[in-house]
């Protein structure tokens, strides 16, 4: 648990984490600004592209099929993106009530390591 600067902040073997308010501001702040990335990138994602018209579908595979994949694959991303979008607000929501850092799940401590990694993680890796 040394890794992190909020380590010393754990409480060891409670499903507490006793995080002063400066701390908590700074994994908010960290947080917000996660959640800002995302909205862009789900903006970016989301603009009309300036194409008009359907897409056709021919004997061969050409610009229809190419641009019907390419949808597809906006699709799943943007539904990727707002999935950890709708967990960084639930973490943000949990710094702001004190329960940050437990498994919304158990109530055990969420791993330090994973907060690192995943600072939006709500969940312990068993209940991910």
């Amino acid at each position: 648990m040394s890794g992190s600067p909020y380590a010393k902040h754990l409480v060891a073997g409670s499903a507490q984490h006793a995080y002063p308010g400066e701390v908590r501001a700074d994994i908010d702040e960290l947080l917000a600004e996660r959640e800002a990335q995302l909205q862009g990138e789900l903006a970016e994602l989301t603009k009309p592209t300036g194409e008009v018209g359907g897409i056709s579908f021919g004997k061969r595979v050409g610009e229809g099929t190419s641009m019907a994949v390419d949808r597809l694959a906006a699709v799943s991303a943007q539904e990727h993106l707002l999935v950890m979008l709708e967990d960084v607000r639930r973490a943000r929501q949990r710094v702001a009530d004190g329960s940050y850092g437990v498994c919304e799940v158990c109530g055990e401590p969420i791993p330090e390591e994973r907060l690192e990694v995943r600072p939006w993680a709500v969940r312990c890796v068993q209940h991910s």
